[in-house]
Formats: structure tokens, sequence, C-alpha cells
């Protein structure tokens, strides 16, 4: 079945930098990495500014900035609707008309609310209602009737009412539920007529991932889980490991969704060791916590298993909310301090890093506690942590993937 195409249109896009801008790379990124067409129609931009997969379609004349777009604002801004207003209009319509007339939908993102380019809002305006662009989506990140910056700019009648009149065959997405309070105000309409999608974050930006390391992270299905808990160390029994995949199960029984993460392989010259992750692998699976306690060793499928090196746990420890270490003894437990560099929380049995540097600052556990009464001051921990849990709620709603997915996929394919 062939997916829609999605056409997304500005004044401008990236490699322009700016927020609108920013959200267009978010959004033509996403639609490429899940196989959507989408293509990006702007005054001023280029293709090395796109995301592989992201096509560019550049009409110099939808930029604010154009010579003969700024000669006619300023007749704008002196309430003057000249015949080259209308020259232009139509001279955008004749441009526009080929290039948006095959996608599916076509997303404006600031045409029907800034007033930088009237004539680009006119001549778009006018294909709507021919209906040559199918599925018009609106999306206001800005306002000029509500801006005491713009305000003055703006006139009564025709261009200006298009920028404060609900255009009746688009479908309007705005930024925040104070935006759309705006909205509804100027529109006078019902604030169910404007959908609120938040902007995003790409984690591979932010937190600096490979791509190597991102396809891991979402593997281990990092995003989707509650809580993260890392353990940077490798398989031996010193370790005490079954105690973290025992947390993992009392965690899942008290209904969070937890990600208990083990880096390092068993030792291959040890057959002790093999047989005690053997050990580990029943166990969980007589738990049930297949998925909520990851071996990283494991993710490179049977034949090929993942061992990774110090980069990638690095990229490992920028995603997780907690370090964990349950051990029976350590020499030193180097994770520790490896933890306060990033600045995630110590939750560790007193080795002697804990103890010596981490100190009051070190959240100690005694393994003489049960793994339920253990999962228990967890969760009194994430309560009290604000830290934690904005970083658990972004991550649970404020990816662009997941934005994608469950906010901006189901309006192209009209599931909305």
């Amino acid at each position: 079945m062939t997916k829609p195409a999605t056409a997304i249109l500005h004044y401008s896009s990236p490699p322009t930098v700016g927020g609108v801008e920013a959200a267009i790379l978010a959004h033509a990124r996403e639609f490429a990495a899940a196989g959507y067409p989408v293509t990006v129609v702007s005054g001023r931009g280029s293709q090395d500014g796109l995301p592989e997969g992201a096509g560019f379609d550049p009409i110099p004349l939808m930029h604010s900035q154009h010579p003969e777009i700024l000669a006619v604002s300023r007749e704008l801004e002196n309430g003057v609707v000249s015949t080259e207003f209308d020259r232009l209009v139509a001279e955008l319509e004749r441009q526009l008309e080929p290039v948006l007339a095959p996608f599916d939908a076509v997303i404006m993102h600031n045409l029907f609310s800034k007033h930088f380019n009237l004539p680009l809002t006119a001549a778009l305006n006018n294909l709507i209602s021919r209906g040559v662009i199918k599925r018009p989506i609106q999306w206001i990140h800005d306002l000029s009737w509500t801006s005491q910056h713009s305000l003055g700019q703006m006139h009564e009648g025709y261009p200006w009412d298009l920028l404060r009149t609900m255009q009746p065959r688009s479908i309007y997405i705005t930024i925040s539920e104070a935006r759309r309070n705006e909205i509804v105000s100027l529109f006078g309409c019902s604030p169910s007529a404007i959908k609120i999608i938040y902007d995003g974050v790409a984690p591979e930006d932010i937190l600096g991932l490979s791509p190597t390391g991102s396809r891991l992270i979402r593997d281990l299905g990092v995003w989707s889980a509650d809580l993260v808990l890392l353990m940077p160390v490798r398989v031996t029994q010193a370790k005490n490991i079954e105690y973290a995949i025992r947390l993992a199960a009392a965690l899942k029984e008290a209904d969070i969704q937890p990600r208990i993460i083990l880096t390092g392989p068993p030792d291959p010259h040890d057959p002790e060791v093999w047989q005690y992750y053997q050990s580990l692998l029943d166990l969980r699976r007589q738990l049930g916590v297949e998925q909520e306690f990851r071996f990283v060793y494991e993710m490179g499928g049977p034949d090929s298993p993942m061992i990774i090196g110090q980069d990638l746990v690095g990229e490992l420890y920028r995603v997780a909310d907690f370090l964990f270490m349950p051990s029976h003894r350590e020499g030193f437990g180097m994770p520790v301090i490896e933890a306060g560099l990033v600045g995630i929380p110590v939750l560790s049995t007193p080795v002697p890093a804990a103890v010596e540097i981490g100190g009051k600052d070190v959240l100690i556990f005694s393994t003489n506690n049960t793994p339920e009464s253990l999962a228990d001051q967890i969760l009194i921990w994430i309560e009290e942590n604000p830290t934690v849990q904005m970083r658990r709620r972004v991550r649970l709603g404020f990816l662009w993937e997941s934005i994608f997915r469950r906010e901006i996929l189901p309006l192209i394919t009209g599931e909305r």
C-alpha cells in the first residue's frame, strides 16, 4: 500500500536556524525515518540541510525577505493593497499549484497566522479553496493579531483577515494550551477545533548519541521505560546480578515498567561464569522479565553477541536514570564516579567508591533488604526527585519519534 506523501511549507527551512525551522527538520526526519515521502517547500533553504530521504523544492518568492515581497509588505504595513499584491498572489499560485497538487497532505507552518508574506497566504488560501491542496494542515507557532510587536501592522479586511479567520477546509494545530487560548479568542472557535501537539526533542541530538548507540538504546526499549537502571559491569557472581533480576520483577509487580541494563559480557575464559550466566537467563525467564532485564551481550543475536566499548557505555549512562550496583564486593567501584560525572543518582551497596567518595550523595542499600523492599524505596526516591520525574515524562511523551507516531502520522493518514 502506497504511503501518503506530505509537503511541509514555511518561509525558510534548514539550514536556516530558527525555532520553526528546527521543528520542520524534526518533522522531516521522522517522516523519512518512517518511510513516508516528505518534501520541504520553502523560499530559502537547501537539500543539504535536510535529513536523508527528505526532498526539497525551493520557491524563492515564498521567502519573507524576497525583494518583491518586501516591497509589497511595506505597502501593506500602510494598509495599501495594490495591483502588485494581486500580481504576486497570482504568480505564487501559479508556481505552487504544480508543486503541491500531487501531495496527499500539506503542512503550513505559521503561513495562516503571521503576516510576513501575505501574498503567499492569499495564494495558499486560493489553492485550498479550489481543492488543489487536498489535506491542508495549519501549524500555528505564533500569531500576528495577538502580538504587540506585530499588531500595528494589521489592518481590517483582506488580506489581514486571513490571519484571524479559520480556514474552513483546514486542520489546525498549535503548540501549547496558552497558544490555543489565543487562537480560540481570536477566531471565535471552539477549543476542540484546535489540536495541541507539543514540540519534542531528538535524543540523538541532545544526548550526542551515535547511530549505533541510538539503535541499541531503541532496541533495549529505553524510550518506553518508566525507569532505567544501568549496570556497567561484566557478568560475574560478585556483581549479584540475580538480585537485580529479582528487583526487575518486583518493580514490574508494582506496575513500573523498568529497564535494567547490564553492559558487559561473561568472561569467555571462565566456564563457571558461563554456568552462572545461563542460570541468570533461566531465572529471568522464570520471573517473566526478559524485556525488563536486558543483557547488552545478547542484543547481537545468538550467533554474534554484542560486546561494546566504553564509548557506547557512556551513551547508556546518558540515557539512564540510576546507576545500579548490587555487588557483593568491589575492589573500588569505578561506575560510581563515572555516574557522578554524568550526573545520575547512584544506587549501590556499600562498595568503597560509594562509601569513601560518594558518601551521603549516594543511595546506599544492603542486599539483606528484599528486592521488593528496595523497589518500594526506589519508588519513594523517584517521587522525591523532580529531575528523574521530568526525565521520565519527557522520555515517555516528548521525543519526536513518539510524537510523530502518536500525533502527527494520524493527521496525514486521516485517522484524526
